[in-house]
């Protein structure tokens, strides 16, 4: 395929009419299906190659369309290029993430065209992007439009708000009631295997609720890959009504 630029509104399943609002919400449906730690234990190296690609491209959208100036000048290159020039629903991980990376390679260069000056740092961005698909992106400001968001920083932005009601206040028997409370909903979904996910969940839920004083991100990066697969659960559950 000949060198692409990433259709963003198609990433996100939203209308390029999308209020902020729904491209927000998008992000949350989107992440949550993509993110690399809701794979089970035994995926293969190319399953997470493939997964971590999806979700930096995901994190990439939001990251232009939840910006009211980063977004008009993303659409007024949407707006001035065919749609062939633009990946789509064809497009593989591997082809839609090369198209994404070299955007933001030459976003700056774009955008000095078609407005005149380029667009200021955003937070989360990388100095520079990293060159093979699927490798993360470094942490750091800088860059402006020419790095390359943070994947998991972007992701940590919305979490900690799809988190609010489970760190709202610091309660050391949080993790006992979500533990309680999530065995009980797990019970109702899925008899008794859903009892011992959603108690599992819950209980991690309520020990991020009373690190309450730390960012829910720092806390979350901090457990196993099985209790953050359980919390990514749950969370589907909540935003997307499903388990899988």
């Amino acid at each position: 395929m000949a060198s692409s630029l990433p259709q963003y509104y198609s990433i996100l399943n939203v209308n390029p009419k999308a209020t902020a609002d729904e491209i927000r919400q998008a992000y949350k449906r989107e992440s949550l299906k993509t993110h690399p730690d809701r794979l089970p234990g035994n995926a293969t190296p190319q399953e997470r190659r493939r997964a971590t690609e999806r979700f930096q491209i995901v994190s990439d959208a939001y990251y232009v369309l939840s910006d009211p100036s980063r977004r008009a000048e993303y659409d007024a290159l949407f707006n001035s290029r065919p749609s062939s020039a633009f990946t789509d629903d064809s497009s593989s991980e591997f082809e839609q993430e090369q198209a994404s990376g070299n955007f933001f390679e030459n976003f700056a260069q774009f955008f000095q065209n078609a407005t005149g000056s380029a667009s200021a740092p955003g937070p989360g961005t990388s100095e520079k992007a990293d060159a093979g698909p699927g490798a993360a992106p470094r942490r750091g400001g800088g860059g402006g439009m020419g790095g390359r968001p943070d994947a998991h920083g972007v992701f940590g932005d919305v979490f900690e708000e799809m988190l609010a009601p489970e760190v709202a206040h610091v309660r050391p028997w949080w993790s006992w009631v979500g533990g309680a409370s999530g065995a009980a909903i797990g019970y109702i979904v899925a008899n008794v295997p859903g009892a011992v996910a959603g108690g599992f969940a819950g209980n991690r839920l309520g020990a991020i609720r009373d690190a309450k004083g730390r960012a829910v991100g720092e806390v979350f990066r901090e457990l196993g890959a099985g209790q953050k697969a359980e919390i990514l659960k749950a969370l589907a559950f909540k935003v997307l009504g499903s388990m899988s």
